[in-house]
């Protein structure tokens, strides 16, 4: 199937304008082409959005017919496709098909003036689908004959984040083991990690597969159901089902990402000054200065190949759902979850002292 790196991002939401004033506000992001009434397509409106080597789509919907009307309606904004680069979107879409995935759009084919790009989508997990996006000529030509490119931003500044390096998907209790064999029957995907994390009474099981190219990764999270409910639970129950709990992005600087995200308006989670005091003794002297850290309250773990630095914003979905993370990896492959353990035990020890 040939699947590259992820292609585009596209959410569905209620206001694309209101969306997009954010994203490029507080984290950066420049809005690069428009679709809607005016390039033919009456029943949306989709702006397109970039920073580095990421590109969001975000659309809304103009009637009741748009899909993105009922994925709103149900699950509020969020993540509705997760496109992949492929050499050959047709083929992979026919055998998608066959292995098993269910026909979202069939291939299409958009040119202009020697660029061309072809599309087609099948379904993912929950109302998640994945385009198969392949290009021959100008990459900044985003989707020709139905998005309009604006010109470049002159003074478009440095990149604070780069690529998309993850996505964390929250799953039903049962559906993780056959999500992970629809992911490598249909795409061929390989499961590369998996953990089962207990914090407190509450405990999830996450499994992690990846394309074979390594640049499309999926953590894939389901509760346990003989434990106290906890934050998976909350996710599936206002969000409505499966879907995209956060998406990392990676920067090459994370202590100095952090606070120019803070000061455009992007609020962290708070780390307890408990996490750092133990952190030396927990994961011996880190790449990144212990001071730095607890200043920008970014959390450190590491694994077989080197360590991962991270920090996960406060969701300001009305549902309290999506929300995003920034990572800086030093060489480590995996995401993190001794965090979650460190962060509760810092967070008991602090009320216990208080």
């Amino acid at each position: 199937m040939n699947i590259g790196a992820v292609d585009h991002i596209e959410f569905y939401v209620g206001d694309a304008q209101q969306s997009a004033f954010f994203l490029c506000t507080a984290f950066g992001f420049r809005v690069c082409g428009q679709a809607g009434p005016e390039t033919g397509q009456a029943d949306r409106r989709s702006l397109l959005l970039r920073q580095g080597g990421i590109e969001v789509v975000l659309t809304s919907a103009l009637t009741p017919e748009h899909p993105a009307a009922a994925y709103v309606a149900r699950h509020g904004d969020g993540v509705a496709n997760i496109a992949f680069e492929v050499t050959d979107a047709a083929k992979a879409f026919a055998l998608a098909v066959e292995r098993g995935a269910l026909a979202v759009e069939q291939p299409r084919t958009h040119t202009k003036e020697g660029t061309e790009v072809v599309t087609a989508s099948v379904l993912g997990f929950g109302d998640v689908a994945h385009r198969f996006v392949q290009r021959t000529g100008d990459r900044a030509e985003f989707l020709p004959g139905v998005m309009d490119i604006f010109a470049e931003d002159p003074d478009e500044g440095p990149h604070l984040l780069n690529t998309v390096d993850h996505a964390a998907i929250c799953l039903p209790a049962g559906q993780l083991r056959p999500t992970v064999a629809f992911y490598e029957k249909v795409f061929g995907f390989t499961q590369i990690f998996e953990e089962f994390i207990e914090v407190g009474e509450q405990a999830m099981d996450s499994k992690v597969v990846q394309s074979p190219s390594g640049k499309v990764t999926f953590t894939l999270i389901e509760p346990v159901t003989d434990r106290k409910p906890g934050q998976i639970d909350g996710f599936l129950a206002r969000h409505g089902g499966a879907g995209v709990q956060h998406l990392a992005l990676l920067a090459d600087d994370i202590v100095t990402a952090v606070p120019a995200l803070e000061s455009r308006g992007v609020r962290f989670l708070e780390t307890p000054d408990a996490y750092y005091d133990e952190l030396e003794e927990r994961l011996g002297r880190p790449d990144l200065k212990i001071e730095d850290l607890r200043r920008t309250n970014v959390l450190v773990d590491q694994d077989h190949w080197g360590q991962v630095f991270q920090i996960f914003t406060q969701s300001l979905h009305v549902r309290n759902t999506f929300f995003w993370e920034v990572i800086d990896r030093h060489g480590a492959r995996t995401f993190g979850s001794g965090n979650i353990k460190a962060l509760y035990e810092a967070v008991a020890r602090e009320k216990a002292t208080a």
